[in-house]
């Protein structure tokens, strides 16, 4: 797969992004935002983690994408007493006497992590250098993970009984966090007349794992200008209390602020906005565009903002 020019690879990339988008659409009905969100973290290489209360087709989404994308796909359902040899997998006796290693469903290239917050922090860990580091290391041996390697993360806000909320750290990992909600009524009744019937829709693969790896590499080569790198960097610093570019505003609605792996995401997440629009450099308005699920898991609201009612989403619309 290769094009004269960036320019004509970015052209390529948008479209390929629009029959993505109408491929989905066969199966998955609204909820377009989300869709998009995910698709920008698999192009700029990065994490999404998808809240939403149960039966809005957060599985489904996933599994359609990894189909229509060519790629190898596990789902690891996490749960109290998931162990990280679960994840990860186990050295085993062969019949040789000799220790071998079993690879676990991390060894794929799309995890679906259902559930996240129902397993204890030292699985939740498991995946965690997964993330990082694409490799995982099981008794001393470091094994490196297949590439593209994305892990969906979904979790429930309703239920926290039995939950082990991430960690800062872990949340950190992931580029997006996007909130998922209810289908309108037109979709609904779309919803329910797709699934209620014998019809089976059959979704074409347009992409594969090395041209994706190749459109993670030429949003990496986008240019930016200084404007709009200074744009997203003090936007991010504008996040933290008594920082240097904090408002007195700021200073009471946020005991803390995201770190500089928001600013790295912010730029990605525009470049990748950007081509996905048709344009060849991210502006203000890209990065304005992918702020809210980029920041909102990063921050964390003081007591005064949650008195207020101020979601994490009404603050940061504030910093525009």
């Amino acid at each position: 797969m290769q094009h004269r020019s960036d320019v004509e690879a970015a052209d390529a990339l948008k479209q390929a992004y629009q029959q993505i988008g109408a491929e989905i659409g066969k199966v998955i009905v609204g909820q377009e935002e989300v869709i998009k969100f995910v698709l920008i973290s698999i192009f700029s290489n990065g994490h999404c983690l998808l809240v939403g209360v149960p039966g809005l087709a957060k599985t489904l989404l996933v599994q359609t994408v990894a189909q229509v994308l060519d790629l190898d796909f596990k789902r690891i359902q996490f749960t109290p007493d998931l162990m990280p040899s679960d994840i990860i997998g186990s050295e085993i006796l062969g019949e040789d006497r000799n220790f071998k290693f079993i690879p676990g469903p991390v060894f794929s290239n799309i995890i679906l992590a259902d559930e996240i917050n129902r397993t204890p922090p030292k699985t939740q860990a498991a995946l965690l250098e997964a993330m990082q580091e694409k490799a995982v290391t099981a008794a001393g041996v470091t094994h490196k993970l297949a590439q593209p390697f994305f892990v969906l993360a979904t979790q429930n806000p309703i239920e926290q009984e039995g939950t082990y909320p991430l960690p800062e750290a872990q949340l950190d990992r992931f580029m997006f966090n996007v909130a998922l909600s209810y289908p309108s009524f037109k979709e609904e009744l779309q919803v329910v007349k797709n699934t209620t019937s014998t019809n089976r829709v059959e979704v074409k693969k347009l992409l594969n794992a090395q041209q994706i790896i190749y459109f993670q590499q030429l949003v990496r080569n986008i240019p930016v200008t200084d404007n709009v790198l200074e744009y997203a960097v003090k936007l991010v610093s504008k996040t933290r209390p008594n920082g240097e570019f904090s408002t007195p505003q700021i200073n009471r609605l946020l005991s803390w602020g995201a770190g500089p792996r928001a600013s790295q995401f912010l730029i990605l997440g525009a470049k990748c906005h950007a081509v996905l629009n048709g344009k060849y450099s991210p502006d203000i308005e890209d990065v304005q565009a992918v702020a809210k699920p980029i920041l909102s898991h990063r921050i964390v609201r003081s007591y005064h903002a949650e008195a207020e009612g101020l979601s994490a989403a009404d603050i940061i619309e504030k910093l525009f």
